[in-house]
């Protein structure tokens, strides 16, 4: 099992990744079994692939952000 990395699981967390991860192996499931058509599965993969181009932006924006962040020292009174 590979090591979690603990600055983006808060994230993937928040946002019910593994959830999505999950709908998705049981979309491609039902897929095979006949369960959910073509024209559904590309939907959700569509929609599923907008929801990960999200989570990537907002990483990108925590990111810079936190690069020009100054350290405070010290809290004023």
């Amino acid at each position: 099992m590979p090591q979690r990395d603990y600055d983006s699981t808060p994230v993937s967390d928040e946002l019910g990744l593994q959830d999505v991860i999950k709908g998705l192996a049981a979309d491609i499931q039902g897929l095979r079994d006949g369960k959910v058509s073509i024209q559904d599965a590309h939907a959700r993969a569509a929609l599923a692939k907008q929801l990960f181009n999200g989570c990537r932006i907002y990483l990108q924006a925590v990111k810079t952000i936190e690069a020009a962040a100054k350290r405070i020292e010290q809290v004023p009174e």
